[in-house]
């Protein structure tokens, strides 16, 4: 106790010396425990993008492109699953519900979703976060769109704000759905989560716009309308394919049985048509050598060919009807599965994988979140090394710091020695004073840490999205401040080596 007490009177002697270096180690002691509480913070955001969905099936491709488009909205999907597919799986034994998920459309830069409303009953975010409306109700026609929260902060939208979609993906879309436009009726609250950048309509919207857009036209009747207009496209395409076959059929591409051929470059009797090189002759029919006369049994002068019939003509197609482009409306981009028993959920997955009937593509959210989770983590390797080397700055500012005070302090370790203290009690004297630097730095840069947590908190939730929870300080940063005070205990053990050195007499004698 009296070491104790000689370090904490010769610590406040030299309060400003002491001042500096502790701030010195609590700023990096701060970098480092804020660099593991914010790489936790954003670890536990980014898995928590999407709860509550076992399975996640789309077109076969890679696992990350499915992951990244279906949930975070990034880059193009791999391709379309046809609807059927999901109404099939959506029969499994092991199948509880499924989510449509249809994608290919753009507002504004914001990706437009197509979707039933059990989407907003069964996606979970975080630890069993819901999706709920801050104004208005979930989209149920096919004129009627929901908005994420930061689309309707962005763009200034609100309950009946009408919303033209464009045709394609964000920044790159060509045309805009003027003849479909949508009406807002409801807008999500912030989720911190792709789902506030997001527009959500009903996957019957989707098919209604793309079927006036291609016929130039808002057919009358809704829905109905819009399903008259395709019938009539269709059957338009169908007779004009229907026209081009008979056509085809009419042209004759070799002669009738019994006329004979002529080989290449020979003369043809009189009377012998002309057979395309390359073409075979029907069976039976004879060949003639060149220069040679046509056999006896075949007659010099066969019958003259019909002329093959004129085929009917097509039904006119109006000039401004377009002929009609498939935008794949029966066929969805993914589709989110949840099962009865999360054990089912990899042996689902394996049947999906292995359909024979169309190539899929499952994963498992949160399996794909934490690989995608390693290929970007070496941001994290990064900024550790940065707070390591800040806080290994800081204990050599430390050991500076008490090194050069020694020379001010000689007299002191002198008279020390004089009264009777030995070089353990010397060397005792200045390592616990290194360490009670090092403990202090540490203790006020944690405080630091939650205090900064408690003001930033709200701010960065709503500006970045990255929810940082108030948590206990995990087996990490304990390693970090352990090792901070092992480096300053063991930087004490330099100036007190010196100390030990010195002789009394030094200590005692005056300088010039």
């Amino acid at each position: 106790m009296l070491i104790l007490r000689l370090a904490l009177a010769s610590l406040r002697s030299r309060k400003l010396t002491t001042a500096l270096t502790v701030a010195s180690i609590a700023l990096s002691v701060t970098l480092l425990v804020g660099i593991e509480t914010v790489r936790a913070g954003v670890r536990d955001s980014f898995a928590g993008t999407i709860r509550g969905v076992d399975l996640i099936v789309g077109a076969r491709g890679g696992t990350l492109q499915v992951l990244l488009s279906s949930v975070f909205g990034i880059g193009s999907p791999s391709g379309s699953v046809q609807r059927r597919t999901m109404q099939r799986w959506q029969q499994h034994p092991a199948v509880k519900w499924v989510v449509p998920y249809s994608l290919g459309d753009s507002h504004r830069g914001f990706r437009v979703v197509g979707t039933s409303t059990e989407f907003y009953e069964r996606y979970r975010f975080r630890k069993d976060g819901r999706i709920t409306f801050a104004a208005g109700r979930a989209a149920q026609a096919d004129s009627e769109v929901v908005v994420g929260s930061e689309v309707a902060e962005r763009l200034m939208y609100a309950v009946g704000t009408p919303v033209v979609v464009t045709h394609g993906l964000r920044d790159i879309g060509t045309s805009n759905h003027d003849a479909h436009p949508f009406r807002v009726v409801g807008i999500l609250a912030r989720t911190f989560t792709p789902i506030d950048r997001s527009v959500y309509v009903t996957l019957e919207g989707i098919e209604a716009m793309h079927e006036e857009g291609e016929l130039g036209v808002a057919p009358a009747g809704g829905v109905q309308g819009a399903g008259t207009g395709k019938q009539a496209a269709r059957g338009r395409n169908d007779a004009i394919i229907a026209a081009n076959r008979r056509r085809a059929a009419a042209i004759p591409t070799a002669p009738p049985a019994g006329v004979p051929m002529a080989m290449p470059g020979a003369e043809p009797p009189p009377g012998t048509p002309t057979v395309m090189p390359g073409a075979a002759p029907p069976p039976g029919t004879p060949l003639v050598m060149p220069g040679a006369s046509p056999p006896p049994a075949v007659a010099p002068s066969p019958p003259p060919i019909a002329p093959p019939e004129a085929p009917p003509e097509a039904p006119p197609v109006p000039d401004d009807a377009e002929v009609e482009h498939d935008h794949g409306d029966d066929q969805i981009t993914a589709f989110f599965v949840g099962t009865k028993n999360r054990f089912e959920a990899l042996m689902l997955q394996r049947e999906m994988n292995t359909d024979l009937v169309e190539p899929l593509t499952a994963i498992i959210p949160g399996v794909a979140l934490g690989e995608l989770w390693q290929n970007i983590g070496s941001a994290e390797v990064g900024l550790r090394v940065i707070a390591i080397f800040a806080v290994a700055i800081s204990i050599t500012g430390m050991l500076v710091a008490l090194y050069s005070s020694l020379e001010a302090r000689r007299r002191e370790m002198a008279i020390l020695r004089a009264i009777g203290a030995g070089p353990r009690t010397i060397l005792s004297l200045l390592v616990l004073e290194s360490t009670l630097l090092a403990f202090l730095g540490c203790v006020i840069g944690v405080v630091i840490v939650y205090g900064g947590l408690a003001i930033a908190q709200s701010p960065i939730e709503q500006r970045f999205g990255i929810h940082l929870a108030f948590r206990a300080l995990g087996e990490t940063e304990y390693a970090y401040l352990a090792m901070v005070m092992a480096a300053g205990m063991l930087i004490g053990f330099v100036p007190a080596w010196k100390a030990y050195r010195t002789s009394l007499v030094d200590g005692l004698s005056p300088r010039a």
